[in-house]
């Protein structure tokens, strides 16, 4: 299956170099696969080169063995340990979603001047009802665009795309926002499509990649969730892309209880 991906790859890569299609235009499931093999490839690129050496397999075998989650790339996961090991991943994430809200009330507090937009964003990161597009125009700017975020809170961001924070500033804020620009194409790419076009797994899957543990949710609440989602982000210019980021925290937090009120 692994191998059949990269030759779709391939194949898409090619449509890229030819003109066929580009990023922008591209069909959401190309996008996706496109994005999902990048990162599989950039996982078991370090497995390759330690296999290399005479002998070195054996070794690598008994990595793989002992450490799954951390060598091995989802399609040689069992059921599971799909379920586990995402598991785990979301855990990760859930630590770093209360760092990145503890820090957009610091910033709330002491960075933005008083007015209705500084009310609006204290009452986003303490109450999952209110309205995230109310406060677009705080995230394409200082001090919460990508930009002009401190170093620390871009580090505590990092966890939610899965992005090792242990970088030098200026790349981590690149690779940030490289990762925000890519799920703003995907976003308008799934509008193309329509979410009542995803199987199941499929929606599951983009539920997961945009900060929502989708494994204990049924498929109506992920469709109900992705639905929000797409109508802050689908709408949101480049230079917005940070609320894309912390979008990953403000709608998946208290999710299903938001829902309900609770």
């Amino acid at each position: 299956m692994l191998f059949a991906d990269v030759k779709e790859v391939t194949r898409i890569q090619g449509s890229l170099l030819t003109g066929k299609v580009t990023l922008q235009n591209m069909p959401y499931r190309d996008m996706e696969k496109l994005r999902q093999v990048r990162r599989d490839m950039i996982k078991a690129f370090p497995i390759v080169l330690i296999s290399i050496p005479p002998f070195a397999n054996y070794l690598v075998f008994v990595l793989m063995y002992y450490f799954p989650r951390q060598l091995l790339v989802p399609y040689f996961w069992t059921p599971q340990q799909q379920v586990e090991f995402r598991g785990v991943y979301h855990a990760q994430r859930v630590q770093s979603a209360g760092a990145v809200l503890r820090g957009l009330q610091d910033i709330t507090g002491s960075r933005l001047p008083e007015g209705p937009l500084q009310s609006r964003l204290k009452k986003l990161c303490t109450n999952a009802t209110a309205d995230v597009s109310a406060v677009r125009e705080l995230f394409s700017g200082p001090p919460l665009g990508v930009k002009w975020m401190t170093t620390e809170h871009k580090r505590h961001i990092c966890p939610l795309l899965f992005l090792t924070p242990r970088l030098p500033g200026f790349l981590v804020g690149r690779r940030l926002n490289k990762h925000a620009q890519e799920l703003l194409r995907l976003d308008r790419a799934l509008v193309r499509l329509g979410i009542h076009q995803l199987s199941d797994s499929e929606l599951k899957q983009a539920c997961y990649v945009r900060g929502l543990n989708s494994e204990v949710l049924s498929v109506d609440q992920c469709r109900e969730w992705l639905t929000q989602w797409l109508q802050v982000t689908s709408y949101l210019k480049g230079s917005e892309s940070s609320l894309l980021l912390h979008s990953m925290v403000l709608l998946s937090a208290n999710y299903p209880q938001r829902r309900s009120g609770r």
